[in-house]
């Protein structure tokens, strides 16, 4: 009860300042439109190719080749989970008979399209009075030579008992391009707090298939391996405490995704990261999926280890020693056809300090296709996997999570 009225008193409370603050985005956004209108006056924009339905072959090499500007750096097994958070390779799969991609710009050809406008929604709250929100919209443009830039900004807020309220603002810039079969990802930007100083966030990311993909007639991946390098920096955007301490981290390491066979995925990971207050960590994450029809059993592994447990100090959870292994069951099917959507429980055990739990997660999500080129995704996530070090009492977690998106 005492949780619930909290939660009302953060609505109303944040009601005014959210309106201003989105009055502000709507100016930030206006000038990136506007100076998207100003590159591209030259040249007529391009309809891009519809969206294809989830998980389907060519909705596969639509998710592969797309720009993955916000790589989540804060750490929780849900973070990881590749069908919670969208996160394949980015690896380009050839259609069998199809011709290469050219380089050179043809005649008439402009030399930017406005692609894409994508807007990423999430807010998450737990049983122990933290709320963190995100809403930042991307602009996305393609080259003529096949790169692609994008341009984000958004605003972020964070609450937590005993701590004054943060407000954020990203701004970043980004690219992606090719060097012969290799995917290269860079972006930069800074994070402006209403009452903490500025901070730069960078990320990398270096991508290839070390096996040739093969695509059946139909055009669903039948088999690859796409092995990836990933380097990220920037401002531990984990609890307001966190913000606060101003903790900083960066991480490095490399991914792995196997299509074994045309229902059977392997995705791992591995990460090494260390903190501005020498702390250092190490985590690693292990998904084995196999679909039958529409219905799709998996096995998750992570575990997560710290050099020091600073949560008291720093804010942040940092377990000596965590370990979280679960079975998943899962359906997605379209309900209509602008309607798909995706159910999945987890049902495992969870290690801290040497004692087990239970280790439940619930997620829903659905995707509703509003027209040809406009698609909006809504997702609910429920879970008692921890993400702080609560002693005996019983934690749980709530996020609302959807992306709105819009082709040009």
């Amino acid at each position: 009860m005492a949780n619930s009225f909290r939660r009302d008193i953060f609505v109303s409370r944040s009601s005014l300042s959210i309106f201003l603050i989105l009055g502000c985005l709507q100016i930030q956004l206006g000038v990136i439109s506007n100076v998207g209108i100003w590159t591209l006056s030259e040249a007529k924009l391009q309809a891009a190719q519809a969206h294809q339905t989830w998980k389907s072959a060519s909705e596969f090499t639509e998710r592969v080749t797309k720009v993955n500007p916000t790589p989540i750096l804060m750490a929780a097994p849900e973070n990881f989970n590749p069908e919670l958070l969208r996160l394949p390779p980015a690896l380009p799969v050839p259609r069998q008979n199809s011709t290469p991609p050219t380089t050179s710009s043809k005649p008439g050809m402009p030399d930017v399209v406005w692609e894409s406008i994508h807007t990423d929604y999430r807010y998450d709250t737990d049983n122990f009075g933290q709320t963190n929100f995100f809403l930042e919209p991307t602009v996305q443009f393609r080259l003529s030579n096949g790169n692609k830039i994008f341009f984000k900004t958004g605003f972020n807020f964070f609450e937590q008992r005993g701590v004054e309220s943060i407000s954020n603002f990203p701004l970043k810039v980004g690219w992606q391009g090719k060097i012969g079969q290799v995917t290269l990802q860079t972006a930069v930007g800074v994070d402006v707090f209403n009452r903490l100083p500025t901070t730069i966030n960078l990320n990398a990311k270096v991508e290839a298939a070390i096996s040739p993909p093969q695509v059946s007639p139909s055009g669903r991946l039948l088999s690859v391996v796409v092995l990836s390098g990933n380097f990220e920096q920037g401002p531990y955007k984990s609890n307001a405490r966190t913000l606060d301490n101003q903790i900083t981290a960066w991480r490095f390491g490399p991914d792995l995704y196997w299509q074994i066979d045309r229902d059977t995925s392997l995705f791992s990971s591995l990460r090494l990261g260390s903190y501005n207050d020498g702390n250092s960590e190490v985590q690693s994450f292990s998904r084995l999926e196999r679909k039958f029809g529409q219905f799709s059993l998996a096995t998750n592994l992570f575990t997560w280890s710290y050099d020091r447990n600073l949560e008291g100090t720093s804010g942040y959870f940092s377990p000596p020693d965590f370990l979280v292994y679960n079975a998943e069951v899962a359906w997605e099917g379209d309900i209509a056809n602008f309607l798909r959507c995706r159910l999945a429980a987890n049902f495992g055990r969870q290690r801290l300090k040497g004692e087990f739990d239970n280790a439940n997660t619930y997620q829903t999500r659905c995707t509703l296709k509003l027209s040809p080129n406009i698609e909006a995704d809504l997702g609910y996530s429920f879970s008692n996997v921890r993400n702080q070090d609560t002693g005996e009492s019983a934690y749980s977690s709530n996020s609302l999570i959807g992306q709105l998106r819009v082709k040009f």
